[in-house]
């Protein structure tokens, strides 16, 4: 078993510290079920354990990469699945594809609704159709009582229009980060998570480091987006759960506090975002 006490890795996680004496971490946004990974699953979730990861949320973005999120979820017990469909796949969101979300979020491995939202950076999707898409899961999870991750690129104007509007009240989390200190504030005034991964250790990050460094550290999650966003000093590698201990260690630096108290504030908070059993520390 992974969470709770010791397995066959050796790893204790109930004192907020694995057997080596390090400070947990969680991976609050992978994509296990990608192809990237497909040679060596397994093996990559073992690193995640053995760098002191207790918890990953592995995402869906259509129907399919769901259902595998939700079969990892039943495989490995430190491993969660988030349902959804993403914004390049908004175009099949078809009345089969919303029931089989909905009935994949009604299993009792699934803590969120994602990843969803709008990108006007590729627009595989219409851009009225993935709004569409979005505010329809925006009321799934409403539905739920799930939270929801939101994925936005080059599309802020937008998105926070339509969470003023649908996502108001509810439990949601912004995924890696990109857009301005401004849309920062206002999304932790609607009581928004946060969440920065590898590249607010990338050397031109300036603008996603000046709007990171608003997130109190009580809103603030951590994660890789596996395989994408490698963090440095890893860049050119894929990207695995196990990296996030990077971007903690940079954050940690960066934001001058030590970096057991990092882990064990961002732990926290994905535990009580996601609804998690909490590690205790």
């Amino acid at each position: 078993m992974w969470r709770g006490k010791d397995d066959q890795n050796g790893q204790n996680v109930q004192d907020g510290q694995d057997r080596g004496g390090r400070a947990v971490l969680v991976d609050t946004h992978a994509h296990l079920d990608h192809e990237l990974f497909a040679a060596d699953q397994h093996e990559v979730i073992q690193r995640a354990r053995e760098a002191g990861v207790c918890y990953i949320v592995t995402i869906g973005s259509d129907v399919a990469s769901s259902e595998a999120a939700v079969r990892l979820a039943e495989q490995y017990e430190g491993v969660w699945a988030a349902v959804g469909i993403h914004p390049h796949d908004a175009s099949g969101g078809s009345e089969e594809a919303f029931y089989r979300i909905e009935e994949l979020a009604r299993h009792p491995r699934v803590v969120a609704i994602g990843e969803i939202g709008l990108d006007y950076h590729y627009d595989h999707s219409p851009r009225p159709v993935q709004r569409e898409v979005f505010i329809r899961q925006l009321e799934l999870a409403r539905k739920l009582d799930l939270p929801f991750v939101v994925h936005n690129r080059e599309a802020d104007a937008d998105t926070m229009a339509i969470l003023r509007e649908h996502g108001a009240g509810m439990p949601g989390l912004l995924h890696s980060f990109a857009g301005s200190p401004d849309m920062a504030e206002e999304c932790l005034r609607m009581g928004y998570f946060i969440s920065t991964g590898g590249m607010v250790t990338f050397k031109k990050a300036d603008a996603v480091r000046e709007a990171i460094g608003r997130v109190p550290l009580d809103r603030l999650l951590l994660e890789t987006d596996a395989p994408y966003l490698t963090p440095v000093p890893l860049r050119g590698r894929r990207n695995e759960p196990a990296f996030v201990r990077h971007v903690a260690e940079f954050v940690a630096e960066w934001r001058g506090v030590s970096f057991d108290e990092l882990a064990r504030i961002t732990t926290a908070n994905a535990c009580r975002f996601f609804r998690l059993p909490q590690v205790a520390g």
